[in-house]
């Protein structure tokens, strides 16, 4: 495997707990001496340093000759027997979505030998009928709703003539972007020498997968490797009694094609998928009703903040909603000819209560896991009952016994814990940061969301409920800040100041449990405050942050002002002395 510095490179052959032949060298690089230094005070990997790779590279390290973050990750992977001989692979990926993609990066980044295993299209659902198109048709559509607003237009001076669309061009943007964006990705990968099999995948053992597609002769085989991880993503879920044509009663994945656009569409479920989809539509000129099982709709949202987004982006449209009703029947039409008939039933008495007659419905209940026929059972594995891959904060798969199976990762949809295409990104890193040695635990609390509505809703962390269940059960007092985008510069240089955003915080600590905004651009804003829960940062901390003026960063600065922890923030005696060093 090959390690490097700035020029010069040290090579370290062979893995497990082989003794290592020859001399290894470790040239200066830059990283600094931080990590050598820390690497020392381990004394247990100083010992198996000079016992694994001989007593010239531990004295490098003591004398922090070399790329420190390199060197330290070389010794770490040949310690946990990267590189082994035997195998075809250090890592072999089962999917390449966003969550596979990311893994795949950071292996390489790490020197190990790495190989994806594909059976459908490079990026997955995100990319070819998900996050990617969607925005698409967000964009496009969102462009035409705002020229349509005369009365907002014309309050800034602007006056246009009538407005129309192209419907197949629309939908041949979504499609374009999908394309690059795939092939983008495709060929990041093969510039950094990973492998591409087609196929799907399946164990033979933990370190064996043999692949293929069914009735293809063309491709198959299998391959070995040290590692593996299963990032196999998922696939809408349909309920029980509902039928899919594609054309009349249909799930995302076909409406991302814009095949027609409906007068009247009927949208089972008030999610991120089905709020997105409700902007569409809407803005294309079609009527929207919602169909929600729960007694609200929006239901993962924090109270207020549904409340607000039901104001913005229900009430002023087109679009009225069923909540408390199961949609337990569903029959395709024909467009033009016949409706879709929905039966609903009452949620709670299980009493059918109304037949609705639409001209299409779109299945937005969510996404299951696409894990079948993975072979799990040949490593001492299961999926739980809604078809999930159980695994350890490190992103170990679990065996039936409870305990990791050795070697095996799972991550992205295929786990359960956070279906969103940055997330399983996020836990591809930590499954390869732990495969190396490096012990990561990715905290799901600091994975931000979106849904990209116009205007824009989203968050990081718990709602306000969420987090005074947890005050309740944990003893600690909660505050809440809020701050309106009505009181921005820049929200009303744009016309755009209907909007909140809220935090949620320990009053004692100033942990920030929660940030929620709706507005303008809020899937952007979110990040300052995502970052800094990663980054274990109190909320007064943040009120020192500079943010530009005029921008709509400060929303966020406002929000941070407003709160009042009890203990306050001091500033570090580091910040000043830069501050004065550069009055200086």
């Amino acid at each position: 495997r090959r390690y490097g510095g700035q020029g010069d490179e040290q090579c370290v052959e062979g893995g497990g707990g082989a003794r290592r032949q020859g001399r290894a060298r470790i040239f200066r690089g830059r990283a600094g001496l931080a990590p050598l230094q820390a690497a020392e005070e381990d004394g247990q990997l100083r010992g198996d340093l000079e016992r694994e790779l001989g007593e010239g590279v531990a004295t490098g390290l003591h004398r922090g000759e070399g790329a420190a973050e390199a060197a330290l990750a070389a010794c770490q992977a040949a310690k946990n027997g990267a590189g082994k001989s035997n195998y075809d692979y250090d890592v072999c990926i089962i999917g390449c979505g966003v969550g596979g993609h990311g893994a795949a990066l950071h292996a390489v980044q790490q020197g190990l030998k790495t190989c994806i295993i594909e059976g459908h299209d490079i990026g997955g659902t995100c990319v070819n009928r998900g996050c990617v198109p969607s925005k698409a048709l967000l964009a496009a559509s969102g462009r035409i709703r705002e020229m349509q607003n005369e009365m907002h237009l014309k309050a800034m001076g602007i006056q246009v003539g009538s407005v129309s669309f192209d419907r197949q061009g629309v939908a041949d943007h979504a499609n374009q972007l999908a394309s690059n964006i795939q092939g983008n990705l495709k060929n990041s990968l093969v510039a950094l020498g990973v492998d591409i099999h087609t196929g799907m995948g399946k164990f033979v053992d933990n370190h064996t997968i043999e692949y293929g597609l069914p009735g293809r002769v063309d491709v198959g085989g299998s391959l070995t490797a040290r590692d593996i991880i299963i990032a196999t993503g998922s696939v809408p879920f349909v309920p029980p009694g509902i039928k899919i044509d594609g054309k009349t009663v249909f799930t995302s994945d076909h409406a991302l094609k814009l095949e027609w656009i409906p007068d009247w569409v009927a949208i089972i479920g008030s999610g991120y998928i089905g709020l997105e989809f409700s902007d569409v539509y809407t803005a294309l000129g079609s009527e929207v009703t919602f169909i929600e099982a729960v007694d609200k709709i929006m239901p993962g949202f924090d109270n207020e903040i549904a409340r607000l987004a039901q104001r913005t982006l229900i009430t002023p449209r087109n679009i009225d909603f069923r909540t408390g009703v199961l949609a337990t029947s569903v029959k395709a039409g024909v467009p033009g000819v016949k409706p879709v008939e929905i039966e609903l039933t009452d949620f709670k008495t299980k009493e059918k209560v109304d037949v609705m007659e639409v001209d299409a419905c779109l299945v937005a209940t969510g996404r299951v896991p696409f894990t079948q026929g993975l072979g799990l059972d040949r490593i001492g594995a299961e999926t739980d009952r809604r078809g999930f891959v159980p695994v350890s904060d490190k992103m170990e798969v679990l065996g039936k016994n409870g305990k990791p199976v050795p070697n095996v990762y799972c991550i992205g949809d295929a786990n359960g814990k956070y279906m969103l295409a940055h997330a399983a990104s996020a836990q591809g890193i930590s499954a390869i940061e732990n495969i190396v040695g490096r012990s990561h635990v990715l905290n799901h609390l600091s994975v931000p969301a979106a849904c990209f509505t116009h205007p824009e809703v989203a968050f990081v962390g718990l709602t306000e409920e969420q987090a005074r269940e947890r005050a309740e059960e944990e003893k600690f007092e909660i505050g809440v800040a809020k701050t309106s985008f009505k009181a921005n510069s820049k929200a009303l240089a744009e016309l755009e100041g209907d909007g909140m955003a809220k935090a949620i915080y320990r009053k004692d600590t100033g942990e920030i449990l929660g940030v929620w905004i709706i507005g303008l651009h809020a899937a952007d804003l979110i990040h300052e405050a995502s970052n800094a829960v990663a980054n274990g940062m109190s909320i007064a901390e943040l009120k020192f942050c500079v943010h530009a003026h005029p921008t709509l960063s400060e929303v966020l600065d406002e929000l941070f002002k407003h709160a009042e922890v009890d203990r306050p923030a001091e500033v570090k005696p580091k910040t000043v002395a830069k501050t004065v060093a550069t009055k200086a």
